[in-house]
């Protein structure tokens, strides 16, 4: 099992970056979208260099699944200021696009907050929270992402697993690297594609990829894991919303995004 760093490895080359994608950072036979944004993102932030070493907001639609093997990366700097820089990413299999982002670079720190309306949600305590398999019981594919990225879930929004479909249209919990990695802003998109997706607990079983997430990362996470929440607002026209949210240790909201996901049954 590869590290998050390892699995997101860039190596520069004549027109940008290649990368190795990793089977193990996949749902099912589909590579996970947070993890092609950390590999795009981690390419950007090599050609952003120490003058803007962090992702801000990335913005990523994503063409067609990639699968696992050499990718390439091609950036291009939009515009370079003193808190910010601009850039466009490519990521490409075989010479056909899988993903293009619009990435915002800046310097990211651990100060609290100047103001916030958002307070931290209610959970039951990590220990008191369910542990989602990679091979769980009755499931048509294994999630592999499970093996890399620890979900413990709050159970009472596990209720589709016994046959009850969620109301709600949200989870929560808390999430971990599993090899015992900190949390840090690029793997920090990883998170923001929880698992599993809105549709499925609402009773709704298939595949639900994402066709465009946008994410913000507000601040460095302190060491431990992290609280998720995710919601959607609305399943419609075989589309829907969902939007994340975490929070560190110290109660400090680190990262937040929305996505629009294709519903497939």
């Amino acid at each position: 099992m590869q590290s998050f760093s390892e699995a997101t490895t860039v190596h520069p080359a004549a027109d940008g970056y290649t990368a190795d994608l990793d089977p193990q950072w996949a749902v099912g036979d589909k590579l996970h979208g947070g993890y092609l944004m950390a590999v795009t993102a981690r390419a950007v932030t090599a050609a952003a260099g120490p003058a803007h070493p962090h992702p801000i907001a990335v913005t990523t639609t994503f063409l067609r699944p990639p699968q696992p093997g050499p990718v390439t990366v091609t950036v291009e700097s939009l515009r370079t200021g003193r808190s910010s820089a601009q850039f466009r990413a490519r990521l490409a299999q075989d010479g056909s696009p899988c993903a293009e982002s619009l990435v915002t670079q800046g310097t990211l720190d651990d100060a609290a907050p100047w103001w916030s309306g958002l307070p931290v949600p209610t959970l039951p305590a990590e220990d008191e929270c369910y542990l989602l398999p990679s091979e769980p019981p009755g499931a048509t594919f294994p999630v592999h992402l499970l093996d890399v990225v620890e979900h413990r879930l709050d159970p009472t929004t596990l209720t589709f697993a016994m046959g009850h479909p969620s109301t709600t249209g949200q989870i929560g919990g808390y999430l971990r690297l599993a090899d015992g990695t900190d949390w840090d802003p690029l793997s920090l998109l990883v998170a923001l594609d929880p698992t599993p997706p809105i549709s499925l607990t609402l009773g709704i079983q298939g595949w639900a990829p994402t066709i465009s997430l946008t994410a913000y990362l507000r601040r460095l996470p302190a060491p431990g894991p992290l609280l998720m929440t995710m919601q959607s607002a609305e399943v419609t026209s075989g589309r829907m919303d969902e939007t994340a949210q975490l929070w560190d240790t110290k109660g400090a909201l680190v990262a937040q995004a929305t996505q629009l996901a294709a519903v497939r049954p």
